[in-house]
């Protein structure tokens, strides 16, 4: 069922070959341009795998605006953000990717869908940034604070 609702919402961008890559490699893009650090930090297999993070994310936006409800991605954010974590993927990233997604989508959804792809995106990127807080991630620390709480 949640494939039939997935091909429904995206079409050709759910088969896994063709325009999908050219969609998503876009998406990839334009949280590159956002964080240009991304490219440096990351090389070929690690950009891949971020790839494949935008191609499940667009999966749960198209299940989102299918069931006209943004709770799938709310909960596949929640779901990932440990699993990120654990793989030292800063969780900004995945907000950037997110990002990407948005200036993406338009091509593919109608304009009555994005809305709701808009609100799944936001609840999303919330759930990422709460989890951002909290201890563990892997984003860039201030030097100086950390500094002090650690001393010398």
């Amino acid at each position: 069922m949640k494939a039939a609702m997935v091909a429904g919402v995206l079409g050709p961008w759910s088969q896994g070959e063709g325009p999908i890559y050219r969609k998503l490699a876009r998406a990839l893009a334009a949280a590159i341009d956002r964080d240009p650090t991304l490219q440096e930090r990351y090389d070929e297999t690690d950009l891949r795998q971020r790839l494949r993070d935008a191609q499940l994310l667009a999966e749960r936006v198209a299940l989102a605006v299918a069931a006209d409800d943004t709770t799938p991605m709310r909960e596949y954010a929640d779901w990932t953000a440990p699993v990120y974590r654990r793989k030292r993927v800063p969780l900004d990233d995945l907000i950037s990717l997110c990002e990407g997604l948005r200036v993406a989508l338009p091509a593919v959804l109608r304009a009555d869908e994005m809305p709701v792809a808009d609100r799944a995106i936001d609840d999303a990127i919330a759930q990422y940034r709460w989890h951002r807080r909290l201890a563990g991630d892997a984003r860039k620390r201030n030097a100086f604070l950390q500094f002090i709480y650690k001393g010398g």
